[in-house]
């Protein structure tokens, strides 16, 4: 569905976007993920045609009548009322049919006839993911769909998104690395203007996997943390709570062999130990640290 090449963008002498090669597969729901400043909306701007890139090529398999685009903060005229943006919406996108559907979906049917300008940050986000269906686009560039929403919200949109996938493709970038994993079966990150990676969210995960257990144990932790120290198969060890140590290891065997009778040696009270999940977040601060 889209594919960039070489994909450059410049203010002045800041480099906001250096040589980006996007791939987004068609029907995919496809999270992009970085740090504030990353370059993660001048990406969706030059890709709706609201930005014109200062090197590269893009290439998307959907007419401009086909593509919907969120901004992070969306605005509407302030004396519209919900539903008569949505509708002016569908005059545009040809979806008059779909307006009390995706009014019920953004969960804005009891305030469709209020004014817009009285709606909070969070019913105008609705209010745009609302403007954004009502045309049954084949492509979605949402900016952080979800980042004014309450966890209610929030769910409803992550839910929303996830049912749109096959049917249409969604591009949106999120700071909730949580949102990302959740629905998301492709992902890219996105640091300093450059993709650091982009594939299949597993494959970054199991790409990413360091080793490590979460030890659980009675304190005080510090003699128990001075002797893994110690140990040539420990790499890393840190208190991450009161109770809890993290043990980075060389190998998951070396664990396996040694780590049970290194805590006895330590003489530890131990409620329990367990191999740690590799999650985004920590996938994304190994690649961006």
């Amino acid at each position: 569905m889209i594919e960039t090449r070489g994909l450059t963008k410049h203010y002045g002498s800041t480099v906001a976007l250096d040589g980006v090669d996007l791939d987004v597969s068609t029907g995919a729901v496809y999270g992009l993920v970085g740090p504030n400043g990353a370059g993660k909306t001048t990406l969706l701007g030059l890709l709706a045609g609201l930005r014109r890139p200062t090197a590269g090529d893009i290439h998307i398999e959907a007419e401009p009548t086909e593509i919907a685009v969120l901004s992070d903060t969306p605005r509407f005229d302030p004396w519209l009322t919900g539903r008569e943006a949505v509708e002016l919406a569908a005059h545009l996108t040809g979806g008059a049919e779909r307006v009390d559907a995706v009014l019920e979906e953004a969960g804005l049917t009891d305030s469709q006839e209020r004014a817009v300008g009285g709606y909070s940050r969070g019913m105008l986000q609705r209010l745009g993911v609302a403007c954004a269906l009502v045309g049954s686009p084949r492509l979605m560039l949402l900016d952080e769909p979800a980042s004014a929403l309450d966890p209610l919200g929030r769910r409803e949109v992550l839910d929303l998104i996830a049912r749109l996938r096959g049917s249409s493709t969604v591009l949106f970038s999120s700071h909730i690395l949580a949102d990302v994993q959740e629905v998301c079966d492709t992902v890219g990150i996105l640091d300093e203007g450059k993709l650091l990676f982009q594939g299949p969210l597993d494959e970054l995960l199991v790409g990413s996997a360091v080793p490590r257990y979460v030890v659980r144990c009675r304190p005080p932790l510090e003699p128990i943390l001075a002797f893994l120290s110690r140990q040539e198969w420990v790499t890393a060890v840190e208190a991450i709570g009161p109770e809890e140590l993290a043990v980075t290891v060389e190998s998951l065997e070396d664990a396996e062999v040694h780590l049970i009778g290194a805590l006895a040696e330590a003489e530890a009270r131990v409620i329990s130990l367990h191999p740690e999940g590799v999650t985004l977040e920590r996938a994304f601060l190994e690649l961006t640290r």
